[in-house]
């Protein structure tokens, strides 16, 4: 028999429903984090949080390690952000290394801390990616299927990911808004994309999307460029490129860190203001757990971009 997991009362001060939120046209501006492996990681990290905390962001999500491999700390941190901070989590949930069973011990405790959002993805294979996915025993296939089983067992506003360079094992990027339009039909209510640096890749992303009647806010993700071979390795993992033509800006800063980091911040400050000035409902920014960058950025867009973080429900 389905269970529905009804929110603690009172566990979080601010229990808004990102889905509505974007909905509603309010422009969306939100962080990731990942859980750390230290104690000297977390403390870096609470400081970042509350840092980017005082920009009244819609939401912060923490991501699951490869494999699932974090999925205790992520639900742990993640419950530190509702029940300790004025945060609005998102909390990631993956169909990697848990049954069914587990999957709904894992929104149980969301719900019990008051989580009302949660990210539902596939994830990579077990294996790595790049490997061919295997389901685990008793689990689920597909993030379509997840967006299912977290929307069954209570009011949950759920979000999934999008790829605006298609998914590297999709064979097409038409394919690839047919699998998003998939996960809008059971029940997603908005996508976050794969970080990505050509405006061009996310306006055709939406364009596919919305020629085929999927019409969810899809949020673009945004890495800045503050280390260029740390870009690079991320990039060949998720199957994103780094076009030449960013790549060929950096070159002849290599033995420079902090001339990278600058032009790193101005890309992606030039990219965010494109995005937002062609109507994209927001964004939100891949941290890698510091707030410098970010924050830089949001100086760059200007009071505006912060005064519309603050105007959200």
């Amino acid at each position: 028999m389905e269970v529905a997991y009804s929110p603690v009362m009172g566990a979080h001060r601010d229990t808004r429903d990102i889905g509505a939120v974007l909905a509603a046209g309010h422009r969306s501006f939100s962080f990731e984090f990942f859980p750390p492996k230290s104690d000297e990681g977390e403390r870096k990290l609470w400081q970042t949080l509350r840092e980017l905390e005082s920009l009244h962001p819609t939401f912060a999500s923490v991501t699951y390690g490869a494999g699932g491999s974090t999925r205790d700390r992520t639900v742990r941190l993640t419950e530190r952000l509702a029940m300790e901070t004025t945060l609005t989590p998102l909390a990631h949930l993956t169909c990697v290394g848990a049954d069914t069973e587990q999957l709904t011990g894992v929104i149980a405790a969301y719900a019990a801390a008051g989580v009302t959002n949660v990210l539902a993805l596939r994830g990579d294979p077990p294996a790595g990616p790049g490997s061919p996915w295997e389901r685990t025993a008793g689990g689920l296939d597909h993030a379509d299927e997840l967006v299912g089983l977290v929307r069954s067992l209570g009011a949950f506003s759920v979000g999934v990911a999008a790829f605006p360079e298609g998914h590297p094992e999709s064979p097409s990027k038409d394919a690839d808004a047919l699998t998003l339009a998939r996960k809008a039909e059971a029940g997603a209510s908005f996508a976050i994309t794969q970080f990505f640096f050509e405006v061009t890749d996310y306006l055709d992303l939406v364009e596919r999307a919305r020629s085929i009647g999927c019409d969810i806010p899809i949020l673009p993700g945004i890495m800045p460029v503050t280390n260029l071979s740390q870009i690079q390795r991320f990039a060949q993992l998720s199957g994103t490129a780094v076009p030449d033509a960013v790549v060929e800006r950096f070159s002849g800063l290599e033995g420079d860190p902090d001339a990278v980091r600058a032009l790193g911040i101005e890309l992606a400050s030039e990219l965010c203001a494109r995005l937002l000035e062609e109507g994209a409902p927001g964004l939100h920014f891949y941290t890698l757990n510091s707030s410098t960058a970010t924050r830089e950025i949001y100086t760059n867009l200007g009071v505006n971009a912060v005064d519309s973080i603050s105007a959200s429900p």
